[in-house]
């Protein structure tokens, strides 16, 4: 009897510990916290708008049409300057030297074109008179248009070396303003190398670049505005003159170009403007911080949280458009959906999480 209740202690006892073994085993649920966006109409995308800078239509790259050393330069970036304006000069011995020697050229040719000429007139009066023949008056002729043709050709050296000699000062073929340089004095350039360039106070226009998806756009648009920001109460009509039909390389963006009409005098090269479209179909997009974009199968998508259960499932969405810091959705959330703005890549669909905090959009 004894033994059967020590048997019996012992095997509550063991219950017990049991118990309370599983009681210990039994942990509270870890909820990860997250960060959390609501969609709103009100994040709705305001517009379309671009920024770029203002440049000339028309810039001109001066450069010297024979090579040598850079004796002198007579402007900095930002002059002014007009039509003839001396920009810089060569050093202008080797040219002159050319100049000298075709001018003895030409005095040689001179003088053997007068022989040439005498000797022709002597040798017709004698040949008439019967005193030469036919073939020495012909050598005669022969020789004073050979002569003849040298002092043509000494004459047109002449032109062509003081020409090039001219060629050691560079002018300003417009007036303008410059903006850029691209030699310095001592430098030894080649024939066609960029010293300058001039750009004409003429047409102005703002440069910009758009990606592929917004061309259509910026095409259709019905009327466009351009606005700076050195003074934002001025606005100036616009007109999308060009499109580059090729994309940059590096941004795979397009350049485009947009003629300020009207342009005030206060609008000065290089400044910061904005372009804006009027009357171009938006579509209702919804804007995110850009670090709640997930990537599934190399498609855009973010997770979002179902208010009841709190739990997170991931949803494909469509991307607008896509800026530093943000991105707007297009297709995949309606308004009063609850969006994960951080963490995204920690997540699993059906995860339960705990809200820390909501953020606006």
């Amino acid at each position: 009897m004894a033994i059967r209740s020590g048997r019996l202690i012992a095997s509550l006892s063991a219950v017990t510990l049991l118990v309370a073994c599983g009681k210990e085993a039994e942990k509270p649920e870890v909820l990860r916290p997250v960060q959390v966006v609501r969609v709103s109409a009100a994040s709705s995308d305001l517009g379309a708008s671009y920024i770029g800078d203002v440049r000339a239509r028309y810039e001109t790259a001066l450069s010297f049409r024979l090579p040598g050393k850079i004796a002198m330069r007579m402007v900095d970036v930002g002059d002014r300057v007009k039509a003839g304006q001396v920009i810089a000069r060569l050093d202008p011995a080797d040219e002159q030297l050319g100049v000298e020697a075709a001018q003895q050229q030409l005095t040689a040719a001179e003088s053997q074109y007068e022989q040439a000429k005498n000797d022709l007139a002597r040798f017709k009066d004698l040949f008439e008179q019967g005193f030469v023949g036919s073939a020495e008056f012909e050598r005669r002729t022969t020789t004073y248009k050979v002569a003849e043709a040298q002092l043509r050709q000494a004459r047109a050296n002449l032109g062509v070396n003081r020409n090039q000699s001219t060629y050691t000062t560079l002018r300003a073929d417009h007036e303008g303003v410059v903006t850029s340089l691209a030699a310095e004095v001592g430098q030894v350039v080649t024939a066609g190398q960029l010293v300058a360039k001039v750009a004409r106070p003429g047409d102005k226009e703002v440069v910009i670049a758009v990606s592929e998806n917004r061309l259509s756009e910026l095409r259709a648009a019905k009327e466009i505005n351009v606005g700076l920001w050195a003074d934002p109460n001025a606005v100036f009509k616009g007109r999308l003159r060009e499109v580059a039909p090729s994309a940059d390389p590096a941004t795979r963006t397009y350049a485009a170009k947009v003629t300020i009409l009207n342009p005030s005098p206060d609008v000065a090269l290089g400044m910061t403007a904005g372009v804006f479209l009027k009357g171009v179909p938006q579509e209702q997009s919804v804007r995110l911080p850009s670090t709640a974009l997930f990537q599934k199968d190399d498609q855009p998508a973010v997770w979002v949280m179902d208010p009841k259960t709190a739990t997170v499932q991931l949803r494909p969405v469509k991307i607008g458009r896509y800026f530093d810091d943000a991105v707007t959705v297009t297709e995949g959330l309606q308004p009063g959906d609850v969006v994960v703005r951080a963490g995204v890549h920690k997540l699993f669909a059906g995860e339960k999480v705990r809200v820390m905090g909501e953020a606006a959009p």
